[in-house]
C-alpha cells in the first residue's frame, strides 16, 4: 500500500492526520513524535512507515487521528479542561469548546473506515472487545519496542483502539500495555478485553441503547455463543417453547398465552440462558 500511494502522498496523509506535530492539547510535555522527511524516504523507509515501524507517535496523536477517521473525516484539536470556574461563586471564567477542525477525508471514506473497523471487532483480531447487542469498532496493535536505536526481541507495547457506537461514534477508548508478562503479546489478547470492560462501564454511564443492527460475530467452538432471541409475546406456550428451544424457559402466571418475556426478543442472548415468560389466559 505504501508503494501504491508513493512517499509524497503517504506523508501528506500522515501530516494531515496530525502526526509529526503537537496536537495542541492543554497538557504539558507533549511530544511531536518522530517521522521521516520526504528526503529521507527511500524504499525501505517507505515500506516500514506504511506498516508503522521506524516512526513514533504519541497516544493522543493516535486517538486524535482515529477520531478523525471515524467522525466523518474532521481532525479536531483535543482538550482536557471543558471550563474554568470561580471557586466561590462557581461562575464560569473561561469556557472551552471544540474547534471547527480540518477535513482530512470525506464522509463517505470515514463511513467505510467505520465499517471496516467494526468488522475487525466482529470477525477479526479485535473479537475480545465484542459486546452482543452493541456496535463496537476497533483495531489491535503490537508495537515492537526500541532500545538504543535497535528493535528489542520479545518486548512489545500491545494496544487496542476502539469506539462505540460504531455507526455513530461518541467515545473512543485506547488501551496500551507495556511489555505484558506471562501471556501472548498481542493487542487482541491483552488489551481488547480491558477495552471491553471500559465499554461495558460506558454503556451504563452514558445509557447507550441496545441494537440488533450490528455485525454478527463469527463464533469459534471456544466462545460463549449468542444467537438472536425470538420475540414470543402473543404466542401459545407450546409454540413459544418450540421457538425458544435453544434456551431454558421459566414461566409464571396461569394460562397458555405469553403476554411478556424477559429478556426482550429481537436481541442477542446467550445460548442456554434463562428466558422468563409471563402467561395469561
Amino acid at each position: 500500500m505504501g508503494q501504491k500511494l508513493g512517499a509524497e502522498t503517504l506523508l501528506k496523509y500522515i501530516h494531515n492526520f496530525g502526526f509529526g506535530k503537537k496536537t495542541g492539547i492543554d497538557l504539558n510535555g507533549e511530544s511531536k513524535g518522530i517521522l521521516f522527511s520526504l528526503e529521507q524516504m527511500g524504499p525501505v523507509e517507505l515500506a516500514t512507515t506504511s506498516f508503522g515501524q521506524g516512526i513514533s507517535v504519541t497516544p493522543i496523536q493516535q486517538v486524535r487521528a482515529v477520531s478523525a477517521a471515524i467522525n466523518g473525516g474532521i481532525l479536531h484539536t483535543p482538550y482536557i479542561v471543558s471550563k474554568m470556574t470561580e471557586p466561590e461563586t462557581n461562575s464560569v471564567i473561561k469556557q472551552f469548546m471544540p474547534d471547527d477542525g480540518t477535513r482530512v477525508i470525506s464522509e463517505e471514506t470515514s463511513k467505510l473506515v467505520r465499517y471496516a473497523l467494526e468488522s475487525v471487532v466482529a470477525n477479526g483480531s479485535g473479537k475480545n472487545a465484542y459486546i452482543e447487542n452493541y456496535r463496537i469498532g476497533g483495531k489491535t496493535g503490537t508495537a515492537q519496542k526500541v532500545n538504543n536505536g535497535v528493535y528489542m526481541v520479545g518486548n512489545y507495547i500491545v494496544s487496542f483502539m476502539g469506539f462505540m457506537p460504531a455507526d455513530d461514534p461518541e467515545i473512543v477508548v485506547y488501551v496500551a500495555i507495556d511489555n505484558p508478562k506471562g501471556i501472548t503479546q498481542y493487542g487482541g489478547v491483552v488489551s481488547a478485553p480491558i477495552a471491553k470492560n471500559v465499554f461495558k462501564t460506558a454503556i451504563d454511564l452514558y445509557g447507550f441503547s441496545k441494537t440488533n443492527e450490528g455485525m454478527p460475530r463469527e463464533y469459534t467452538w471456544l466462545d460463549t455463543k449468542y444467537i438472536m432471541l425470538p420475540d414470543v409475546t402473543g404466542m401459545s406456550l407450546e409454540d413459544a417453547k418450540k421457538s425458544l428451544k435453544d434456551f431454558k424457559v421459566i414461566t409464571s402466571g396461569e394460562g397458555n398465552k405469553v403476554i411478556y418475556q424477559s429478556p426482550l426478543g429481537n436481541y442477542y442472548a446467550e445460548v442456554g440462558s434463562k428466558i422468563s415468560l409471563m402467561l395469561s389466559n
